[in-house]
């Protein structure tokens, strides 16, 4: 199984980047093994491969970094549980499809560790919630949020940056760029919907969650048993 790597304080961007990238190549040559990182980053923007202009509404309000994985703009800062995920991809099947599929299901698994109903939505990335406490869309659809963001790339088959869950950010940070695109929805997090869920709480979950759908050298993009991803 991955390596669990917790980094206290709150990691600098930059730095931890380049580290990501080198632990991810020394991986795709077979000189490390698998790893998953579990951090914070000071307050910070990041603009993803499909990132448009218009959609930084604040480009002065904290620093803003250009990066390789797919998606648009996202937020990261402090109560924001980032997971770096660096896994071979090559070797849990060749399928990029369900390899997103499963990261996907498993922050839908540990949300609901929390009684949390996360789901998905074509043509939206991450992980939303609906809220019957706000009133509906104007379509008479139910308000949903945000809750999780998912951005990967891989290289050499073999998978970094990933998952971002908001457990207790300062959702105001979040209204300086339009999130991942989606301009008709919101943005939440754990305690925001009234949850006492602390990162170590959350942290928890995820690494009780994760062998259902990254099992030793596999992937079960539903957390089922057989059949899994096929190539």
């Amino acid at each position: 199984m991955p390596h669990w790597r917790h980094v206290p304080g709150l990691a600098p961007y930059v730095q931890t980047l380049s580290e990501m990238e080198a632990l991810a190549e020394a991986i795709g040559r077979g000189e490390a093994k698998e790893a998953i990182w579990l951090l914070e980053h000071p307050p910070l923007y990041t603009a993803g491969t499909s990132a448009r202009r218009e959609d930084l509404t604040d480009p002065d309000r904290f620093p803003v970094h250009q990066v390789g994985r797919g998606g648009q703009y996202t937020y990261h800062g402090p109560g924001q549980r980032v997971i770096y995920v660096m896994l071979n991809v090559g070797e849990r099947g060749r399928d990029v499809r369900c390899f997103v599929r499963a990261l996907e299901n498993w922050v839908i698994a540990t949300l609901a560790e929390f009684n949390v109903r996360g789901e998905v939505r074509p043509g939206r990335v991450g992980v939303w919630v609906t809220r019957p406490d706000r009133p509906a869309n104007a379509d008479g659809t139910p308000a949903e949020d945000k809750i999780a963001a998912i951005g990967v790339k891989l290289r050499r088959w073999v998978s970094f940056h990933g998952i971002s869950i908001n457990v207790e950010p300062d959702l105001h940070h979040f209204s300086g760029i339009v999130p991942c695109g989606i301009r008709d929805h919101g943005v939440t997090s754990l305690v925001d919907l009234g949850l006492p869920v602390t990162m170590a709480d959350l942290d928890a979950a995820l690494m009780a969650t994760f062998p259902r759908f990254f099992p030793e050298g596999g992937m079960q993009p539903d957390g089922l048993n057989p059949p899994a991803c096929k190539t």
